[in-house]
């Protein structure tokens, strides 16, 4: 049929704009650096003693939108922190990623290596020059409707010259990160370890009597990065001041971007270049920067039938954020929520961009019963391509978040159900495989009434608290949903994306304090 060619075009023009967005080299460059629109700073290891640098950084991170490579470019001019050492720090790094999509996996693959490379420090009288940089990364990225994940391996290998040729230090890197991105926020943390050897002729004073001398150094050290960039949007509610005003208030978005890193170290015990026989310096060192918030007034709601109702916040949140479309003055939140109004709701609040159907408009009308079967480009014959949601319905088919009730009907009026809302909402994560294997209870008291293909979204969205249980510790699966329920369903929905992915993919990687 006509309209399964257009799920199997649609479903690769899906994943690339999936993909397009994932940026693969956050944190910058690297090496645990932090960065806001004033300063950058990073710990500096090279000469065996942790030196912070400050100074600014020039990110070029190009849109990928539908291309297979793409070019990040960084380029740091910084200086140490302590006036009293003598230093600084020059460097332009240049990465290209390649990409390979996989549409019938819905996955991409993305290749990454240096393209170019240039950096000299100069520190308390040595120079370092970057001779040679090797560098690695490769990850797979899954594109899921509500949110991309990400995971990859990192290896390189830098080597610098010391004062033309007087030495070598070479930094041995290993780690990985991973990462996610969707409308709500995006965070990558990165795990990197480096490990440094250094071989060098260090001049030594000699006695007022005796010559100067060369003398060989040698010593080995390593340092562990955790860095973490994040940003993520919240939503806060201001209230009017003034009574005589034609709103109560409205809801302000506000998006916060924030970088830390933390070093783990062990070094040798430094004494003017040469390291001690015995004894280690170890230690732990943070870095945070924060960026100025960016505040968006978003629209008003005006309902009349909301106000004192247990869900009024969530339904206000869900009418600003355009989640709801309502035109009129009332919400009815007590009225079920049908399936097309709910599935039009998850695409919004995941921020899928969907057209006004033009069909409307350009396709002829026939006075038949059902769309089928001359409409060709519906799956379901209660759901006509002229019908003012079929867009909607077929943006969410193709993401595999919604199914039909049978294999020609999606019962778009239908009362949703609590099992088929919160089976909707984890396909939108792509969290459906993470229920274990057939056999397994859902700790809900009615786990007998939950129907088989809602069992494992039920047992997930338990698992990761997007549902719990009424006082008697039922979840209640065939219960027709509200519209206010569905509200607040909602928000927990967009909390998850907002709050808990953030917190999971950062702070209970990083323990930073």
């Amino acid at each position: 049929m006509f309209y399964l060619r257009l799920i199997r075009f649609m479903t690769i023009l899906l994943v690339l704009m999936a993909a397009a967005g994932v940026g693969l080299a956050v944190p910058p460059d690297y090496l645990g650096g932090v960065y806001n629109e004033y300063e950058y700073e990073e710990w500096v290891f090279i000469s065996g003693e942790p030196i912070k640098f400050i100074g600014t950084v020039t990110v070029t991170e190009p849109e990928r939108g539908t291309r297979t490579s793409l070019t990040n470019t960084y380029r740091f001019t910084l200086r140490p922190a302590d006036n009293l050492i003598q230093g600084k720090l020059d460097r332009t790094m240049s990465y290209i990623t390649t990409f390979t999509d996989r549409p019938d996996k819905g996955q991409t693959l993305g290749q990454t290596k240096v393209s170019n490379y240039r950096e000299t420090i100069e520190l308390k009288g040595d120079k370092y020059v970057l001779a040679d940089f090797f560098f690695s990364k490769s990850d797979v990225i899954d594109n899921r409707p509500a949110s991309t994940y990400y995971l990859g391996n990192i290896t390189g290998k830098k080597i610098y010259n010391i004062n033309n040729n007087q030495g070598r230090v070479t930094i041995d890197i290993s780690g990985g990160n991973v990462g996610y991105e969707n409308f709500w926020g995006k965070t990558e943390t990165q795990i990197i370890d480096y490990v440094i050897n250094s071989q060098r002729q260090v001049l030594v004073k000699g006695e007022e009597d005796e010559e100067d001398t060369m003398k060989d150094a040698a010593w080995g050290g390593s340092y562990r990065v955790q860095a973490s960039d994040s940003t993520h949007k919240n939503l806060i509610y201001t209230e009017s001041a003034p009574n005589l005003i034609s709103f109560d208030g409205g809801h302000i978005r506000i998006t916060n971007r924030e970088m830390v890193s933390m070093y783990e170290y062990n070094m040798p015990r430094m004494d003017n270049g040469i390291p001690h026989a015995s004894g280690r310096d170890r230690g732990v060192l943070q870095l945070s920067k924060k960026f100025v918030p960016k505040l968006e007034s978003l629209i008003v709601p005006k309902f009349r039938d909301v106000g004192g109702h247990w869900s009024e916040d969530n339904i206000r949140r869900m009418y600003s954020l355009d989640v709801f479309d309502n035109v009129d003055q009332y919400f009815l939140p007590d009225v079920p929520m049908t399936r097309v109004e709910f599935t039009k709701g998850i695409i919004r609040a995941c921020s899928i961009k969907v057209q006004p159907n033009a069909m409307v408009e350009e396709r002829p009308t026939r006075r038949t019963r059902y769309a089928e079967p001359e409409d060709d480009l519906s799956p379901f014959k209660d759901v006509s391509s002229t019908d003012p949601d079929f867009n909607y319905v077929m943006a969410a088919l193709e993401r595999g978040i919604i199914k039909g009730v049978s294999n020609i009907e999606f019962g778009p009026n239908n009362p949703l159900t609590r099992a088929q809302a919160v089976t909707i909402l984890v396909r939108a994560l792509g969290f459906e495989s993470k229920a274990p294997k057939p056999g397994f209870r859902t700790q809900f008291n009615d786990d007998a009434r939950i129907p088989n293909w809602a069992r494992d979204s039920v047992y997930v969205a338990r698992e990761i608290g997007l549902v719990h249980g009424d006082a008697a510790n039922n979840f209640n699966p065939n219960q027709v949903m509200t519209r206010a329920e569905a509200a607040a369903m909602l928000t927990r929905f967009l909390e998850f994306l907002e709050k808990d992915l953030q917190r999971d993919y950062r702070e209970n990687i990083i323990l930073f304090n």
